[in-house]
């Protein structure tokens, strides 16, 4: 990519996620983002900051887009659907990270993190739009892909732990209050996820939730088999499970091969790009230990009861900082597209 200036709106700015990819964009060394910051009415006027910087938050309109070449959508779907024509219209791509426009003509789910074995379609001019891909769904299939590239035929059984964070600030807020509340013997409060989710672990929420983890883990899968491919998605259980986190995707994972396989080997082929190897003297990757972390923080386990065929892996993700430098990796690609674009 060469040097250059892209000017990007984030529609949904004081989001956490948009939030976080503000910092995202405030960070990158290769190309310089010009930043605008776009939400509700309600959100308008707020003052936030990417890196240290100052911006303004202001209210987003129809003609909110003019000039912009990139618009980020991060808050809520309902935004995204309203606004992102007018984006397109405007001479914007559009990456979304809402997840509001999956099936829509020449919109599809991209995660140029992940190299899969599985060739992905090509975008091309008819591409103004892409999906990111959910978080989970890129942390599995960084370290999926790489496995299946080098030990061919796997079979994987993921149990994935979801921060509270993946619902907003509103999750973060709930989980917080109902932290206070069992402290202080109060009544819990149960917007979100009607259930308890402080302390405690569920593989289901209240039939009032406005988290699904049933809707969510469909999606989970769906991107990975779009990311990572058909066979590596078929070959996969998985199952999602509610966490006492505030933030920052954890998971444990069983891989089965056909061949006898080190440890060392196991790493040697997950290591590099965004994969980060834990060492046997390091601390053990963990929600806390990739918050702010760039890097997918993978432990291997040998399994002694099956056999050299078989063994685990302990995985950790910030959720939110994996999901802003995928978006960010999309725009990339979609900049690549445009006639007279300043990245190659």
């Amino acid at each position: 990519m060469a040097s250059g200036i892209i000017r990007a709106a984030i529609v949904g700015a004081s989001s956490l996620l948009g939030k976080e990819l503000a910092e995202e964009l405030n960070e990158a060394v290769v190309v310089q983002w010009d930043i605008k910051l776009l939400d509700s009415p309600e959100a308008a006027g707020q003052i936030t900051a990417a890196g240290d910087e100052p911006l303004i938050i202001q209210s987003v309109d129809a003609d909110s887009f003019v000039g912009i070449e990139i618009a980020f959508f991060t808050g809520e779907a309902v935004s995204t659907l309203q606004y992102w024509r007018d984006a397109v219209k405007a001479g914007a791509s559009v990456v979304d990270l809402t997840g509001a426009l999956e099936g829509e003509d020449n919109v599809s789910v991209r995660s140029p993190l992940v190299r899969a074995k599985e060739k992905k379609a090509a975008l091309d001019l008819t591409s103004v739009a892409v999906v990111s891909a959910h978080p989970a769904a890129v942390m599995l299939g960084s370290l999926l892909s790489k496995l299946g590239m080098a030990f061919a035929p796997i079979q994987a059984s993921a149990t994935l732990l979801e921060p509270a964070s993946q619902q907003g600030s509103a999750g973060l807020d709930e989980m917080h209050a109902q932290t206070v509340s069992l402290l202080s013997f109060k009544p819990l409060p149960q917007a979100i996820f009607d259930a308890q989710v402080a302390f405690n672990l569920s593989a289901e929420l209240g039939s009032s939730a406005q988290a699904d983890l049933t809707q969510t883990s469909r999606t989970i899968r769906k991107h990975l088999e779009a990311i990572a491919g058909t066979p590596l998605s078929k070959s996969t259980a998985m199952q999602l499970v509610q966490a006492p986190v505030f933030s920052g995707y954890t998971a444990s994972v069983f891989i089965a091969t056909t061949s006898d396989l080190k440890t060392e080997e196991i790493e040697r082929a997950l290591a590099g790009d965004i994969v980060s190897i834990a060492a046997v003297d390091d601390p053990s990757p963990s929600n806390q230990s990739v918050t702010q972390q760039n890097q997918i923080q993978v432990r291997v386990h040998a399994s002694s009861v099956e056999g050299p065929t078989g063994f685990w892996l302990w995985i950790a993700a910030d959720n939110l900082r994996l999901a802003a430098r995928n978006a960010v990796a999309c725009a990339a690609e979609l900049l690549a597209l445009r006639p007279g674009t300043r990245l190659q």
